[in-house]
C-alpha cells in the first residue's frame, strides 16, 4: 500500500513539472500544442520522433527550445547527399606526440550529444541514413571495430519534408521502426499565426527556462515504465495491432484489401510506453482507451503501408488506421 501512495506521488509530482515544460515550450514554440504533447512523449518514454512537415513551421526552434527546457545537450546536423557517416559519428585521426610517437585518436562526431536533430534526414545516402541506426536502437557507436557509448539520455528528432522528394532517399523500413512516433506537424490556425507574428517580430522574444535536467529526466523515463496498465487496454493494444496486419485473421476487410504490410511488435512496445505518456501529460494516473485511440495514428503510420492497387485508388493510410481503431474499440466496448 505504501509502494502505491508513493508511486501515486511520484507521477502527480512528475506532472506537475511536466506541465511547466510544456508551459515553457509552447511559448515559444506556439500554437502545436499536439506537436509537443506527441515529441515530449517520446521522449519520456526513451524514444525517437520523426518530424514530418514543410520548411518554415519551426521545427529547429522546437528542438532548440526542447534542449533548453529538458536540460539536454543538443546538436543539429543538416543532413545533404554528400554527408558521410564519419561526418555524424566521427573518425579516427593519427595523431603524433610531443615525444614523436604517433597513434590514432578517435575525435567524436555531433551524435556524441543528448538530443539530436537530424534535419532533412531523408536528403542522405542510404550508407549515411543507416549510421543512426545502432546508435538509436543500441545507443553506442562502432568505428573502426571500437564501441562508444553515447551519453544518456540520447534521443533523435529527425525531420523531413513531405513535399519537395526530387534528391531524396527514402528512409528504409528497419529505419523508419526506429522511430518511436512519426509527428505531421501542421500549419497553425489563423489566430495561432497571429499570436506568431505578434510574439516573434518584435524587439524581445519569451525566453524558454529550464525544468529538467538529464538526471530528472532519466528518473521520468524510469517512472513511465512503473506506471500501471489496466488489462483492458493491454488487449486493446494487441488487437489494434494484430487487426493492421493483412496476414493477420482477426485483420478486417479493410485491412487485407488495402494494407500490403503491417506493424510488428515493436508497434505495440511503442503503443505500451506511449499511452503511459499521454497519461502522465494529461494528469492522470494510468493509461485509457481513449489514449490508445489517440496514439495509434503516430505510432502506426510510419509502420504500415499501403499496396499499389490503395495508392491508385487514393485510399488514405489514416483512413484506414482511424476505421480500424473505430472497429476495435467498439468491439471491446461491447465486449
Amino acid at each position: 500500500m505504501a509502494e502505491s501512495q508513493d508511486l501515486v506521488a511520484e507521477i502527480e509530482a512528475m506532472g506537475e513539472k511536466l506541465a511547466d515544460a510544456t508551459s515553457s515550450i509552447t511559448k515559444r514554440f506556439i500554437g502545436q500544442e499536439r506537436v509537443v504533447d506527441l515529441v515530449l512523449s517520446a521522449i519520456l518514454c526513451g524514444g525517437h520522433g520523426l518530424l514530418i512537415g514543410l520548411p518554415g513551421l519551426g521545427k529547429t526552434r522546437l528542438v532548440s527550445t526542447l534542449s533548453t527546457v529538458l536540460g539536454l545537450d543538443g546538436a543539429r546536423v543538416q543532413f545533404t547527399p554528400d554527408l558521410m557517416p564519419a561526418d555524424i559519428l566521427g573518425s579516427e585521426v593519427l595523431e603524433t606526440g610531443a615525444d614523436g610517437s604517433r597513434a590514432f585518436k578517435f575525435i567524436e562526431g555531433p551524435i556524441f550529444c543528448q538530443l539530436l536533430m537530424a534535419d532533412e534526414i531523408n536528403r542522405a545516402s542510404p550508407r549515411t541514413q543507416s549510421a543512426l541506426l545502432q546508435a538509436m536502437q543500441e545507443k553506442s557507436v562502432t568505428v573502426a571495430g571500437q564501441a562508444h557509448p553515447l551519453d544518456q539520455p540520447f534521443h533523435v528528432l529527425a525531420t523531413q519534408n513531405p513535399i519537395e522528394q526530387e534528391g531524396t532517399y527514402p528512409l528504409p523500413e528497419a529505419q523508419l521502426d526506429r522511430f518511436l512516433v512519426q509527428i505531421d506537424v501542421p500549419y497553425p490556425t489563423r489566430d495561432a499565426e497571429r499570436d506568431i507574428l505578434i510574439a516573434t517580430t518584435g524587439t524581445s522574444e519569451e525566453a524558454a527556462h529550464q525544468v529538467f535536467t538529464a538526471s530528472e529526466l532519466i528518473a521520468a523515463q524510469t517512472l513511465i515504465r512503473r506506471m500501471p496498465v489496466g488489462e483492458g487496454v493491454v488487449e486493446l493494444i494487441l488487437d489494434l495491432v494484430r487487426a493492421c496486419r493483412p496476414d493477420d485473421e482477426t485483420a478486417p476487410e479493410l485491412v487485407r484489401a488495402n494494407v500490403s504490410w503491417g506493424p510488428g511488435p515493436r508497434a505495440a512496445q511503442a503503443l505500451m510506453l506511449t499511452v503511459r505518456a499521454r497519461a502522465l501529460l494529461d494528469g492522470r494516473l494510468a493509461p485509457s482507451a481513449e489514449d490508445v485511440a489517440d496514439m495509434a495514428a503516430p505510432v502506426l503510420t510510419h509502420r504500415m503501408a499501403l499496396s499499389f492497387a490503395a495508392r491508385a485508388r487514393g485510399v488514405s493510410l489514416g483512413t484506414v488506421i482511424s476505421d480500424v481503431v473505430g472497429q476495435v474499440t467498439h468491439v471491446e466496448a461491447a465486449a
